[in-house]
């Protein structure tokens, strides 16, 4: 049998057999995770060290990977989540046991609902004391990996020193492999920290397996696009993740389909291009739309709770959904399902669909629809949040990378936001904006990163105040403070009359930041725009504060 792929193994010279047979002394187990990593192409890696991975560790002093050391595990997760993200690389991660591999659960969740291809590399107690017996070890768990199974896409474990690059090539193989995700491979403490004698780990091939569509599917959804009256596209995060935008946007133009984005899909369409319903998806104008249509191209989406309108959407037309994840394939919305990456089945479809007419027809009918998007908006008393969101897009740069918290403001950007942006919807856990700022600056520190939050995730990741001083990175983080846990406030509100635990109690966050180091203001509405600007402008890590009591937009599922 014959691979189309095979590789040839490279002939080692005399002088590269030498170093094999004598590799330099002083290594450990840790050397091999270390040597892996920089073998298969990482440059930077997260973490927080723990007394069963400090093999890993001191294993870094004698490497070239620069080292990220954030103060909570979860935090590190969230770095490393907005790595991933950012740069489309595997971000490694590299814990301790039990507790701190624990903590890191929480980033684990938001990276395998957003697809993030991040690699936990978690230490174990010694192999002596695996097994489920009660030795009693610190930090012992009886089955730490099962903790983590649920989460994340594969779990490897290490039992030999020889088995580190192959089961770390194998995580990285998995986390890569469409759809991206976090993957966790175990290593015991007496295998990092025990010498070895194993050569300079060098070649590893890693190369995640290409998830092409089938045939037969491409040329009943082709022939479905090309006959339709009235098609549409909803394009969510598995386009970005493809780096597949361009063939999208080549797709609409040929059949003069609008298309919608999913708060994950942001940026898979140009925001102001004449075919884009924008990001209106929580809005019933836009609903109806789409339910209205008689073929619904969903690319990279599962449809879930945000993308559905809270599973309102009940689409009336064809729908064919192309999806990377098995389980999210039909999960919510009879379709002619195709599992694929969207890359390769969008560059299927450009090539067998015949092109439309009604380019017309399409661009008046996206206008009308946001035109009533607009009407709703205007009808209601939102005059300060729109101008506090549109104060934060003049004030941050083109291309500068945006990280946003599970606040009010945030959940305004979802809908309202022109363009790319990175939040914790994917799971919403509290605490991702500032950390997941942090990973994005430390994968290039040649821009500004901004992180928004409220007052109480702020509060989640405030001791990264010292990462972000302590490497210097241009992260600026905008604290809107609005005394307690806001979206639950309008929340318990809405629902009991009154509300029960959402009222908090916080520091000084400009007296806090300036404690770190790091410069702060506290700002208004009004001053927003240039004092979020001169923050991003300078330097280094900077804090500005907006006391502000912002209120949601008024939901459309509930009627």
């Amino acid at each position: 049998m014959t691979h189309d792929h095979h590789h040839e193994i490279p002939r080692y010279t005399p002088e590269q057999t030498e170093l094999a047979l004598n590799p330099p002394a002083g290594r450990n187990g840790g050397d091999l995770v270390v040597e892996t990593l920089h073998g298969l192409g990482a440059t930077t890696v997260f973490g927080l060290p723990g007394q069963h991975a400090l093999g890993m560790f001191d294993a870094l002093r004698r490497s070239d990977l620069d080292y990220i050391g954030l103060r909570v595990e979860n935090n590190a997760g969230f770095a490393a989540d907005a790595y991933g993200r950012v740069t489309g690389e595997v971000a490694p991660l590299l814990l301790s046991t039990g507790p701190g591999a624990l903590t890191s659960l929480a980033a684990l969740q938001e990276a395998a609902a957003a697809s993030s291809p991040v690699l936990a590399i978690s230490s174990q107690i010694p192999s002596a004391g695996l097994g489920g017996g009660r030795h009693g070890y610190l930090h012992e768990l009886r089955d730490q990996q099962a903790s983590f199974r649920d989460i994340v896409k594969s779990v490897h474990l290490v039992r030999t020193a020889s088995q580190i690059p192959s089961a770390i090539a194998a995580a990285w193989e998995s986390a890569l492999t469409a759809p991206h995700g976090p993957v966790w491979v175990e290593i015991p403490q007496d295998i990092l920290l025990k010498e070895t004698t194993l050569p300079l780990v060098t070649a590893v091939d890693a190369t995640p397996r290409e998830l092409l569509p089938r045939p037969e599917l491409i040329a009943v959804a082709a022939h479905a696009l090309s006959h339709a009256r009235r098609p549409v596209i909803i394009a969510g995060g598995g386009v970005v993740r493809a780096d597949a935008a361009g063939k999208l946007r080549a797709l609409a133009e040929k059949l003069n389909a609008p298309v919608v984005t999913t708060f994950g899909g942001k940026g898979a369409f140009p925001w102001e291009h004449p075919l884009s319903l924008q990001s209106w998806l929580e809005d019933r104008h836009t609903t109806d739309f789409l339910e209205d249509a008689d073929v619904v191209l969903v690319v990279g989406s599962g449809l879930g709770e945000l993308s559905s309108n809270y599973y309102t959407f009940r689409p009336r037309g064809r729908v064919i959904q192309i999806e990377a994840d098995l389980g999210k394939l039909e999960s919510n919305v009879p379709a002619l399902g195709i599992h694929a990456d969207a890359r390769e089945a969008l560059s299927a479809l450009l090539e067998s669909v015949t092109g439309r007419d009604g380019a017309e027809a399409a661009q008046d009918a996206v206008r009308t629809v946001l035109e009533k998007v607009r009407a709703r908006l205007d009808a209601q008393d939102l005059a300060l949040e729109q101008r506090v969101l549109a104060s934060v897009r003049e004030a941050l740069p083109a291309t500068a990378p945006s990280f946003w918290d599970m606040t009010i403001l945030a959940y305004w950007a979802w809908s309202a936001w022109p363009g790319p942006m990175h939040s914790g919807q994917g799971a919403g856990g509290l605490g991702y904006g500032f950390p997941a700022a942090i990973g994005a600056a430390a994968a290039d520190v040649t821009k500004p990163v901004l992180a928004v939050s409220g007052d109480g995730g702020a509060m989640y990741s405030i001791a990264e105040l010292a990462t972000a001083r302590q490497y210097d990175l241009p992260v600026t983080w905008l604290i809107v403070d609005d005394g307690g846990y806001g979206i639950l406030r309008e929340y318990m509100t809405d629902a009991f009359g009154e509300t029960t635990g959402t009222e908090l109690a916080r520091p000084d966050f400009v007296a806090l930041a300036e404690s770190f180091g790091v410069p702060a203001v506290r700002t208004s509405p009004e001053a927003l725009r240039e004092d979020l600007s001169k923050a991003l402008a300078a330097p280094g890590p900077s804090v500005v504060v907006l006391p502000a009591l912002l209120k949601l937009f008024a939901p459309t599922h509930l009627t």
